[in-house]
Parts: structure tokens; sequence; C-alpha cells
């Protein structure tokens, strides 16, 4: 299939770029896909939808304050940091802004978010093909100890903000569930929940269990190939547990259902699917799965997720979801992305969510 397959048109009015008042108040648009129909619901009420028995498997990583703000220490040019992953302690892999200047051998002094200076630094000492650059932090034990202090919510591109992230972001552009630090971008699909509502899941006989999938900034950037073949995942870290590894099997023979919330979920279990002859078990790994039509799904028999960017992998992801083994499943989405337009949905990161069954 061919990437401008998935393109479409969205209104810049639906692009939701303020966080909701409640968590679990955004919409829900329900696809039923074998049928290929359609309901517009409250988030809310996705409690009607989920049966005793089945297993909601949500992704527990944590986003860091990964942006950054520095100076050159020799020539005093501004520069912004987005850390990516770590190496090893005080030793990362960033992408930095003007990435041009950013030369190997260039030190970069922090700078808190007024601007005011701090004895840590940073200096580049490789870059990657990507445009990456790696540095190596000094003046501190460990960088990831002034990340709260220091660092910045690393929202989405697409929302401008003329004084950048709000206070409430930090909360905002985290799931209530979220445990291990990792993330630059936000597992979003988790953002809709309460720990109420999860409670109230869990009584009415639904498992709840959480794996890990550290959401790197490629997870949401669009294809750019032709052809979807040609496209290239970015290695992503995962975690499953014991608990949720003997969940995830015991729902799948009692003839239950999985539902994955996430596209980040999606990726863990069938990744980890594909590794051990259908099976989910217990352990860590790194993962480039590239899910598109046509593929077939070992784990996974319901997708909560948002409504995603054009073009992008994500997207992709849903399509192949909405006829697994098949190539109509684009049509299928797409389709119900018209819908959720004519009905004023709003897209993205903070926007509303969508329930293939």
């Amino acid at each position: 299939m061919e990437t401008a397959d998935f393109d479409f048109c969205l209104p810049p009015e639906l692009i939701a770029q303020m966080p909701t008042p409640e968590r679990d108040g955004s919409r829900l648009l329900l696809l039923r896909r074998a049928e290929g129909q359609m309901e517009h619901r409250r988030f809310r009420d996705l409690r009607e939808h989920l049966r005793p028995g089945d297993a909601l498997v949500l992704n527990d990583s944590r986003v860091i304050p990964a942006r950054l703000r520095g100076v050159n220490a020799r020539t005093g040019g501004l520069f912004e940091i987005l850390l990516l992953e770590p190496n090893a302690r005080n030793d990362w892999w960033a992408l930095l802004r003007p990435g041009k200047r950013a030369r190997l051998g260039t030190c970069i002094a922090l700078r808190g978010a007024a601007g005011q200076p701090c004895d840590v630094s940073a200096t580049v000492v490789a870059s990657n093909e990507e445009g990456h650059r790696r540095l190596t932090f000094s003046g501190v034990d460990d960088v990831q100890s002034v990340l709260e202090e220091w660092g910045e919510v690393p929202l989405p591109p697409y929302i401008h903000r003329e004084l950048g992230a709000l206070a409430s972001d930090k909360d905002r552009y985290q799931t209530v569930f979220s445990r291990a630090n990792g993330s630059v971008a936000a597992p979003t699909a988790g953002l809709h929940f309460t720990q109420l509502l999860l409670d109230e899941l869990r009584g009415g006989g639904v498992g709840i269990c959480f794996v890990t999938l550290h959401v790197g900034l490629a997870t949401f950037a669009p294809v750019k190939s032709a052809s979807l073949q040609a496209h290239r995942m970015h290695e992503e870290r995962f975690e499953v547990g014991a608990e949720a590894a003997r969940t995830i099997q015991e729902t799948k023979r009692a003839g239950r259902r999985v539902i994955a919330v996430g596209t980040t979920t999606v990726r863990v279990l069938e990744s980890v699917a594909a590794a051990n002859g259908g099976q989910v078990a217990a352990g860590a790994g790194r993962t480039r799965i590239f899910i598109h039509p046509p593929f077939r799904f070992q784990v996974v028999d319901g997708l909560l997720t948002n409504f995603h960017l054009p073009k992008s992998t994500l997207l992709m992801l849903a399509s192949a979801f909405a006829a697994p083994g098949e190539t109509h499943g684009r049509d299928l989405v797409l389709s119900a992305y018209a819908s959720a337009i004519r009905e004023r949905y709003r897209f993205f990161s903070y926007g509303d969510a969508m329930l293939i069954l």
C-alpha cells in the first residue's frame, strides 16, 4: 500500500490544544468492525462495552520532562534539547535545535525555564544518520535528578502556545497509572482514564493489567517514504511483567477478549507474541514492529485509541486492526474519521477516543 492512501484533511479547529476539564469527559466513537457500524458515545460509557472476564491492558510508561534549554558556552547561541533515550548515566541521545550548530565538541550550558543558569552542561560527542546528537552531561551526578526542576513537558509540535507548556500539562500529559520513567511522548489513549473509572471496571469483573513501552518521538512521526514497505520504524524499549503475562494468557485461554489501550500496548503484545509462538511471555526487549494492513493479530481483540495524524504509523495500525489480515480496514477507519470530523470530535493527543471492537 502507498503512504498517500492514509491521508485526510482535518479542520485546524479540531486539533485539541488544551487539557480537558475531566479525563473521562471526552467523546468516544465506537466502531464495530465486523458490521462496519459506528456509535457516538461518551468516554465514561466505556464500561458498557467491556465484559466480565475481559482484560484491559494499559501502557504504564511515564513521560519525563525531556525538553531542556541551554546556550552555547562559547558563543551564547540558544539551544533546545529534547532528550530521547539514555545510553548510560549522564549519556543520552537527544534532538537538538538548531541542529546545524550542534557540532562535535560543542558545550551547552543548561538554563532554567526563566533563563537562569545552573552548573550543568552537556557536550556533543557523536551524531547518527537520523541527525540526533549524543550528549554527555557534567556538573551533576545524574541529569535525570534535575529534570523535574529544569525540564519541560515535551508536548507535541502541533500544540502551539505562546508561553510553551502550562503548569497543568505536567499532570495532564501523564496517565493516572504512569509508573516507569522513560517516555518522551504520552501514550495518549490512556490519558482519558480516571482512577475511579479503572476501579469501576475492576469492580465489574474486568481484569486490569499493565505493560511498559517507552514512547519515542518516532511513534508519532509521519511516514515519509512513498510505500509502507520502505518505512523503517525506530526501536523502542518494552517490558511485560509476569502478572500481566499471566492475566493475558488466562484471558485468551478462557475465550475472553484482550482490549489494548493505545497503539503502544498493541505493539508490545504483538511483538512479544511474534517472538513466542503466539504466546505472551514475561520479559523485556526492544521492538521496531510496524503494523499496517494486512496484518494478522495474535493477541489483541479490541483497541482503544485516539484520532491520529495523517500518514502516521498509528493511523496505519488502527487501519490494520479494523480488518485483520485484509486491506479494506483503511476505508473503514477513514470513514470513521470522516464521521468524527462531521461530529466535531477533537483529534490528536488531547483529543477524543475511538474504540474498535
